[in-house]
């Protein structure tokens, strides 16, 4: 979710390549949940969406698989990722085998872009990788296309706790522009222009914020002591440098971040 302008960016520069800059696979190798939401909130939001037993899930940008593997074994649901990190990819096969949901859920290496089921499901999600649709309005017309009738689409996305005074603190959250996202208000009315109804949500909070983060830093200090001459060391090295200030006076400040369940009018 973070710095998302950069790495549609760099996927576009590295398109013979099918993985994320490696950047993010070394900030965050060691998390689960590639976004600022807790085990808790996935659960919450399972039981929001009053999942039943073989309700079948797509998820487009699926990271390490969190969300699948947890509700395959929490409400026996069955479960299609696609990732582009191999890493991530990887992780979430060892964490459906760990948590015994392998013959539930299956994880695709691939680009989520452009990316239908064979077969229509019943929640189509992007928890947190709106850029592969070029935006949300995009995303959701991609997922509308492995959609049964009646679905329900997921979109997470962050939007603004309150507006940066000024543009220069917007790049302080890794944003472009101010104008990148909405108010929590103004994004759910979005939705409505889109003759979509929000028909729950689930918000991140500051301890979730604070989990997707601060986890990046012990990351970073323990990959930069296994590999002190690779080329990225530099950049790790002044990463882990700034970003605690700069989350703890930026992000964490300004920036929410919440899924919504959609479903047509």
């Amino acid at each position: 979710m973070q710095a998302a302008a950069t790495l549609k960016l760099s996927i576009q520069q590295e398109a013979f390549v099918v993985d994320i800059p490696r950047i993010f696979n070394i900030t965050e190798s060691a998390h689960r949940i590639h976004n600022p939401f807790t085990p808790e909130k996935f659960a919450a939001l399972g039981r929001a969406l009053r999942l039943e037993p073989g309700t079948r899930v797509l998820d487009l940008g699926s990271g390490s698989g969190e969300m699948l593997c947890t509700w395959a074994r929490d409400f026996k649901i069955f479960g299609t990722g696609i990732d582009m990190s191999q890493l991530f990819s990887g992780q979430a096969k060892l964490r459906a085998e760990e948590l015994g949901v392998a013959d539930r859920v299956e994880f695709i290496h691939g680009d989520a872009a452009g990316y239908v089921a064979d077969e229509k499901v019943d929640v189509a999600a992007c928890v947190g990788a709106t850029w592969i649709g070029g935006g949300v309005a995009g995303t959701i017309e991609l997922l509308e296309k492995s959609l049964r009738t009646g679905g329900v689409i997921l979109i997470g996305e962050p939007y603004w706790l309150q507006l940066p005074p000024t543009e220069d603190v917007a790049k302080g959250c890794q944003v472009g522009s101010i104008s990148d996202y909405l108010t929590l208000p103004e994004l759910l009315a979005s939705f409505g222009e889109m003759d979509y109804e929000v028909v729950e949500m689930v918000l991140a909070d500051r301890e979730g914020w604070d989990r997707y983060e601060a986890a990046k830093w012990l990351t970073m200090r323990r990959w930069l002591e296994a590999n002190p001459d690779d080329e990225l060391a530099k950049d790790v090295r002044a990463k882990l440098t700034s970003e605690p200030e700069r989350y703890a006076r930026y992000t964490r400040e300004y920036m929410g971040w919440g899924v919504f369940a959609l479903m047509a009018r």
